[in-house]
């Protein structure tokens, strides 16, 4: 029987492939783990230094930068030019680019949710746009958006954060049913907490945190099986599940109780 290792390079190996938000967490960590096996990367961000430095550990002979503003329809635009360029094509995009703004009701701004939306939700959608023509053009083309599993549920200050990454939730989930007669497959991924410069900032508890290189491998699992849905951590994932199925006036309280008096 084949190690899962093997398996993934099987699914893997000779696959063209297009991160975002690569420069540090999640997506510098998934670009290493993905460098373990015979791809072709393109990584992208805003900032340009971190992102030449993760293509010089992997080997700048694979691993390409295309540093950009994803949030905006023209840096989607410039980082489809260096793939294809680069590439000649791509086969996978794993849109993870994206940043996380609480609200304060007290306080409530519309300002936060039109960054949240901008940021996260637009940024896979010109990523998407500028990448389709040349995933139609794969045998193999793979849609992977990062969601959250704020996205499920709505947790306390997360408004404007929880509500775009329900937008890709269902975008995605849309996209998997348009493009499946296409041969094109749409998965999503549903982290929890994970130690990265974004979560360092929050200032509660972040139950089951997980390390970067341990979110990489279970999505590097899920993307070489093409799984729809990819969902980490297991425990808190089934605690999400779980609240979701409470009354409505259950888990209001539940959710009153996780809140630190100001």
């Amino acid at each position: 029987m084949r190690s899962r290792h093997q398996r993934n390079h099987v699914a893997l190996d000779g696959r063209r492939i297009w991160i975002t938000g690569a420069s540090s967490g999640i997506g510098a960590a998934l670009a290493e783990a993905l460098a373990d096996y015979d791809v072709q990367l393109v990584i992208s961000a805003r900032s340009e230094g971190p992102l030449n430095t993760l293509a010089r550990k992997i080997g700048t002979e694979r691993c390409h930068v295309a540093a950009a503003d994803l949030s905006s329809r023209e840096g989607n635009q410039q980082c489809a030019s260096v793939i294809t360029e680069h590439l000649g094509g791509i086969d996978t995009i794993i849109l993870n680019a994206g940043n996380c703004e609480y609200v304060d009701v007290s306080q409530f701004n519309s300002q936060a949710f039109a960054n949240m939306l901008q940021t996260n939700v637009m940024s896979q959608v010109y990523g998407i746009e500028a990448t389709l023509p040349l995933l139609r053009r794969s045998k193999q083309g793979h849609i992977v958006g990062v969601s959250s599993q704020a996205g499920r549920l709505g947790l306390p200050r997360s408004e404007a954060y929880g509500a775009s990454k329900a937008a890709i939730h269902n975008m995605l989930e849309a996209l998997r049913v348009d493009l499946k007669a296409e041969g094109i497959d749409v998965s999503a991924i549903y982290p929890g907490f994970v130690k990265t410069p974004l979560t360092d900032r929050n200032d509660f508890p972040m139950p089951f945190l997980v390390s970067p290189e341990e979110a990489a491998r279970v999505m590097v699992d899920g993307i070489a099986q093409r799984r729809a849905e990819i969902h980490f951590p297991r425990r808190l994932s089934a605690l999400i599940a779980l609240a979701g199925r409470l009354p409505a006036a259950w888990y209001t309280r539940l959710a009153q109780s996780m809140v630190r008096p100001s």
